[in-house]
């Protein structure tokens, strides 16, 4: 009798990289978000001024490729960020499809605020810096892989 390769599925969620991810984010965010709440952010807005403290002045479409998210998904977050006087959108006068994302004065004192989040989450994840960056790494190249995958076609 031939020998058939264990059914990943016979031993639960646990296994499941993508389990593991997934709830890794829902620990993420419970260590993010009191940090966050201090400086009145959620976290993709955090995630939009640490790109343009890396970067001012970028475009929308551009922070929409590093952050991969949608420009509807990206607008209203934008809006809330310039209510709050930490950005402002200005149109390219030279293509007026294009924004420009510029961070106020606000939005750049609000970096000396978070600069304690990192080490926050250094210390919170209980890794060293430089297996954490080893980490980062294999995740983005796991995301990289799956975003140029074709999806499989399904078994019927």
């Amino acid at each position: 009798m031939a020998r058939t390769s264990p059914d990943p599925f016979d031993h639960g969620i646990s296994p499941f990289i993508c389990f593991s991810v997934y709830s890794a984010n829902l620990a993420f965010s419970r260590v993010y978000k009191p940090l966050l709440d201090e400086l009145g952010l959620t976290y993709p807005q955090y995630l939009v001024l640490v790109a343009l403290w890396a970067e001012d002045g970028q475009t929308v479409g551009g922070l929409g490729e590093k952050l991969f998210l949608e420009s509807n998904t990206l607008t209203p977050l934008l809006k809330r960020l310039e209510a709050q006087g930490h950005v402002e959108r200005t149109r390219n006068p030279g293509d007026e499809r294009q924004v420009r994302v510029r961070l106020t004065a606000s939005g750049r004192r609000l970096r000396e605020s978070a600069q304690c989040v990192p080490g926050n989450i250094l210390e919170a994840s209980g890794m060293s810096r430089d297996s954490l960056k080893k980490l980062a790494a294999e995740v983005a190249r796991l995301r990289g892989n799956l975003l140029a995958a074709k999806a499989p076609a399904g078994r019927r």
